[in-house]
C-alpha cells in the first residue's frame, strides 16, 4: 500500500483564525496570536505596567491579625 496525498485536499489549521486583540487585523503564526511583533510588545508593556489587573480579594491587615 502507497499513501499518495492529494494537493487539492483541504488542511485544517492548528489555531483558528482570529483577529489581532490589538488591531483587529489577522494574526500572524509567528506572532500568534498577534499580527504583528508590534502588537505582541504594546500588550507585554500594558501588562508589565500594570494597565491590565486581575482583580483578586482587598489586603486587609485586620483580617491578617484575626488568623
Amino acid at each position: 500500500m502507497s499513501m499518495t496525498t492529494d494537493p487539492t485536499a483541504k488542511v485544517t489549521p492548528l489555531r483558528p483564525k482570529i483577529g489581532c486583540p490589538e488591531c483587529g487585523k489577522p494574526s500572524l503564526r509567528e506572532t500568534y496570536p498577534f499580527c504583528s511583533k508590534r502588537c505582541k510588545d504594546i500588550d507585554l508593556n500594558r501588562w508589565l505596567s500594570g494597565s491590565y489587573a486581575i482583580p483578586g480579594e482587598p489586603l486587609d491587615s485586620s483580617s491578617e491579625a484575626e488568623d
